[in-house]
């Protein structure tokens, strides 16, 4: 059974793609393995991806003009990139990749519980904000409809309420970006999803 959340992979060596996918086999995603910067941005025309593992060194469009491509389109702009490299290149390129559009830089051979971790965390931001979306259109339409100046505050109130839980849910997955621990991302992502929870069930 397929997963809603997919994860593009992209990188020119096969093998680097069965490695990327048993690695992250664990993890309730899809795996959409390219071999080529074109290949992926024929991919995102068509299917949103909650996360982007970009190689470095490819032939023909390298990694960085890929990302700038995929940040070009309005469609793609948002979703976060993580590159891959050999660790000889890292030093020298991770300057690139964070300019390019990156939110993570691993260098070759990774180690695959920290590869895991990190893409958890953007799994979980990307469930969480389509869900916490989701809901705000919810409650948009029910605004729409007409239920009176009372539901328009409470709706307020409720929406600030998720938009604070988002918030630091997202300085959370900050932190992991710049490698500090977010011993916090746990309960915070378990408060937003009380605060969904609440505003699915209406009470």
């Amino acid at each position: 059974m397929p997963n809603d959340t997919r994860i593009l992979a992209v990188d020119d060596r096969e093998e680097n793609l069965t490695a990327l996918a048993a690695v992250l086999d664990a993890l309730p995603v899809d795996v959409v393995p390219v071999t080529s910067g074109q290949g992926a941005l024929k991919e995102l025309l068509n299917d949103d991806f909650a996360l982007i593992l970009l190689d470095v060194v490819m032939p023909d469009m390298d990694g960085f003009e890929t990302a700038e491509h995929i940040k070009s389109r309005p469609r793609n702009r948002d979703i976060p990139i993580i590159f891959l490299t050999a660790g000889g290149e890292a030093g020298e390129q991770a300057f690139r990749g964070y300019a390019a559009g990156a939110v993570d830089y691993l260098t070759k051979p990774f180690d695959p519980w920290l590869l895991r971790a990190k893409v958890s965390v953007f799994v979980e931001l990307h469930r969480r904000n389509l869900q916490l979306t989701q809901q705000a259109r919810l409650l948009r339409q029910t605004l729409e409809a007409g239920e009176g100046e009372g539901a328009l505050t409470a709706c307020d109130r409720l929406l600030t309420a998720l938009d604070e839980r988002l918030a630091r849910v997202e300085q959370d997955v900050a932190r992991v970006r710049s490698g500090e621990p977010a011993d916090r991302l746990e309960a915070h992502v378990a408060d937003l999803r009380l605060a969904l929870d609440v505003l699915s069930t209406g009470d």
